[in-house]
């Protein structure tokens, strides 16, 4: 049995015998660091697919939730305002090359997703990824693999680190 030490919110001594203000009897339980879900759609009110980011996590052990490809170029900015910068959990996010991301499933009808291209939107998401770095980790496109290569290609190239 170890204890483990807080301060200011971080890990700050695991060893037997410490001591603090505050102590929890955690015996018989497993202590973990938070855990990270690869796959997550945290974007509530903006898809059909959304979960409340802080729900979520308390329920799963999550303390950084990454998101695939709920918001495009054309709606990230209400992303991050209304649900990443308000949320209690780490939020990271790959940016969807469909403008508007992934915002509708109704009787298997997907709508938002890469089945039209028309709606792709390859510059437009180079230029959002590249101006939030500190969230956006990647970008997401699916269903369409010839067109994974036409965006990496053309417009993400060696702006965005592809190669």
């Amino acid at each position: 049995m170890e204890d483990v030490a807080f301060s200011n919110g971080l890990v700050s001594e695991i060893g037997q015998g410490l001591s603090g203000n505050i102590t929890f009897d955690a015996s018989g339980a497993i202590v973990t660091p938070g855990l990270i879900d690869m796959h997550t759609h945290v974007y509530w009110g903006g898809t059909s697919l959304g979960v409340d980011a802080d729900t979520y996590s308390a329920k799963s052990a999550a303390t950084t939730l990454v998101d695939t490809g709920s918001a495009g170029p054309g709606n990230f900015a209400g992303f991050r305002a209304h649900v990443i910068e308000r949320a209690n959990t780490r939020v990271l996010v790959y940016l969807h090359v469909s403008f508007a991301g992934i915002f509708g499933f109704s009787s298997n009808i997907m709508v938002g997703e890469s089945w039209d291209l028309r709606l792709m939107a390859a510059r437009e998401a180079a230029e959002v990824a590249l101006a939030n770095k500190d969230l956006i980790v990647g970008i997401k496109s699916s269903r369409w693999p010839s067109y994974q290569w036409t965006v990496r290609d053309r417009a993400l190239g060696n702006r965005f680190g592809c190669r």
